[in-house]
């Protein structure tokens, strides 16, 4: 089933995230079993030709891939969804104009305002009527609820049509609230609670990133309800599995 279809369904998706350009983890995690994986242009430095090769790896293992923007860019957005991404994560999107603006990036005229041009995402020329066809409504939108203001106009945002999930973005939300990492704040776990409210209100699909790879934390965000959940990271995993192996003092 389409990870499109599988949100509108409000289906619990898994997924994780890639921070090194190098394809052989794109692969490991790909046959790994995830529904979805994130090439991470934001915080990173994967290219976008690193990036394009990251996203033929990830769909030739037969899973989708989304990258986050650096910013809501429609010129990025167009050079990724070319490469053949399924969709895209948009960061800091405070309201609807912004929300609107990400999703008419991602299609063809007069749905949106893509340009359109002969790419791998349309396997250079050769399927471009059916990529045109999928286009239509084929594109995954996650937007990334992490300033106050978003919160403020969280309904809004989500009743835009074409917008597929939210994830939530902790550590900038809880800046712009003057408390930068007091996740245990009374103050934010209130602010947590009317997302997720707000969420079930409409129906949406809320999501969130467990960093750490920590069974116990990802239980605790399916059991929330969070039913787009990002599991991880490469370097953390990698980080934390190396540790481990090298900590002496639990073994002797």
């Amino acid at each position: 089933m389409m990870l499109k279809q599988q949100l509108k369904n409000r289906e619990l998706t898994i997924g994780s995230w890639i921070t090194l350009g190098n394809t052989s983890i794109a692969e490991i995690l790909a046959n790994a079993g995830y529904d979805w994986l994130v090439v991470d242009l934001e915080h990173t430095t994967i290219s976008l030709d690193q990036a394009g090769e990251l996203i033929r790896t990830i769909e030739l293992s037969g899973v989708p891939s989304l990258v986050r923007l650096t910013s809501n860019d429609e010129n990025q957005i167009k050079r990724v969804m070319d490469a053949g991404a399924t969709g895209i994560v948009v960061p800091m999107v405070k309201n609807v104009d912004d929300a609107k603006s990400a999703v008419a990036a991602t299609r063809y005229p007069p749905l949106g305002n893509r340009g359109i041009g002969l790419a791998r995402a349309q396997k250079y020329g050769v399927a471009f009527q059916e990529y045109l066809k999928w286009q239509n409504d084929g594109p995954v939108v996650v937007v990334q609820i992490e300033h106050i203001d978003a919160v403020d106009n969280l309904k809004d945002i989500l009743n835009v049509e074409g917008v597929d999930a939210f994830i939530i973005g902790p550590y900038d939300l809880s800046c712009s609230m003057g408390i930068p990492g007091e996740f245990d704040s009374p103050k934010f776990k209130k602010i947590m609670e009317s997302i997720i409210s707000i969420s079930n209100d409409v129906n949406a699909v809320s999501g969130l990133h467990v960093v750490e790879p920590d069974l116990v934390k990802l239980d605790r965000a399916i059991k929330v309800g969070h039913k787009f959940i990002a599991y991880s990271v490469d370097i953390r995993m990698l980080d934390v599995t190396a540790r481990a192996g090298a900590d002496k003092e639990k073994r002797y």
